[in-house]
């Protein structure tokens, strides 16, 4: 016990760093752990953790935004904490408490039945969604607040795209809920072109299509031996919340590269021209698995909620990774040519004319 006592003091402004990260690692577990039902989602909250749209797996990859953060920030991350105030020191306790404290509220003590109803008597459609969509909005300005009272103002500016990527999330998913069915037409804009894409790629691979619009949303139909699929097309299946949150992702990591402008735009362009690929890739996809196993299948359901938007995610957040390793690559080829071209280009000495 001693010993135990003793490595806890060792390691004290370690685990005093690390909290932000803990602070939210421990709700989310507790959530996963206790498994309560959830009566808005109408599943368990484990269920919750294997879902990518109205889940709770975008949470998942921010707990990695942070670890990321803490991974490539680690020697400049300083802590701000005035150990001899006591008034700072509650407020840094109560900050770390909070997301726990909202969680059991939300789940035991009936706050989402509150957000429910008030979100259906002002109209909003899904109004069973809102408890999750405020969660992501709830847990971005917690983790807000106990970044800045643990790290400072600096540390808030490099905490910034975990915050970002929940604001971002809570906001797509309340947009959703107010605006369902493609009704948010600002986002419904790409959709058609994105669904004229997906038919000529399914159209690469032998199938029949037929494009129309249904409902003020575009429809694909498609043909083959398999079978057939018919899907109308709104903004969240288009993946056009994908392509908000790399533009997010992407602008606040390209923007702390030490690197030129025209490379940052050539980074942005590539990723941005990838995750609309993957999109396409995406809706075919739903297609093929619905002409083989039918449009109200589980698989349709699990590829839906689950698989397709984690295409785009995945690649959303490897990617700032490939863009380190690839800078730090072409560094590694430019050195070397950088010092031969100097040995090459060595100055001669200045032959004088005689007098």
């Amino acid at each position: 016990m001693v010993n135990i006592v003793l490595k806890i003091k060792q390691y004290s402004n370690l685990i005093i760093k690390l909290m932000p990260l803990f602070t939210f690692i421990i709700p989310l577990a507790l959530i996963y752990l206790l498994n309560p039902w959830d009566p808005y989602l109408n599943l368990n909250a484990q269920d919750s953790f294997q879902l990518m749209w109205k889940g709770r797996t975008f949470q998942l990859f921010f707990v990695w935004l942070i670890t990321l953060e803490f991974i490539l920030s680690w020697e400049t991350i300083k802590l701000k904490i005035n150990k001899q105030n006591t008034a700072v020191l509650f407020a840094v306790a109560v900050a770390t408490a909070l997301p726990t404290i909202y969680v059991i509220f939300e789940n035991y003590l009936g706050l989402n039945e509150v957000i429910a109803n008030a979100a259906m008597k002002s109209g909003i459609v899904f109004s069973s969604s809102m408890p999750l969509a405020i969660e992501y909005l709830v847990f971005s300005l917690l983790f807000s607040l106990t970044v800045f009272l643990y790290f400072g103002k600096k540390g808030l500016r490099g905490f910034s795209l975990p915050a970002l990527f929940l604001v971002i999330v809570g906001v797509l998913y309340t947009i959703d809920n107010v605006f369902p069915y493609g009704a948010f037409t600002p986002f419904q804009l790409l959709v058609p072109t994105t669904a004229m894409l997906a038919a000529k790629f399914l159209d690469l691979m032998g199938y029949g299509t037929l494009l129309g619009t249904e409902n003020g949303m575009p429809t694909l139909q498609t043909t083959g031996s398999i079978g057939s699929a018919k899907f109308a097309i709104a903004w969240p299946c288009a993946g056009i919340e994908s392509l908000l949150i790399f533009t997010a992702v992407a602008l606040l990591f390209l923007q702390r590269m030490p690197i030129s402008w025209k490379a940052k735009i050539g980074y942005f362009a590539v990723g941005a021209a990838v995750t609309y690929f993957i999109n396409i890739l995406r809706i075919a996809t739903i297609f093929t698995i619905g002409m083989q196993h039918g449009v109200t299948s589980n698989q349709v359901q699990m590829f839906h909620f689950y698989y397709g938007p984690l295409y785009s995610i995945a690649w959303i957040i490897s990617y700032p990774l490939i863009i380190l390793l690839s800078h730090g690559l072409w560094q590694k080829i430019k050195s070397p040519n950088q010092l031969s071209t100097q040995k090459t280009t060595k100055p001669q000495p200045t032959q004088l004319n005689p007098v």
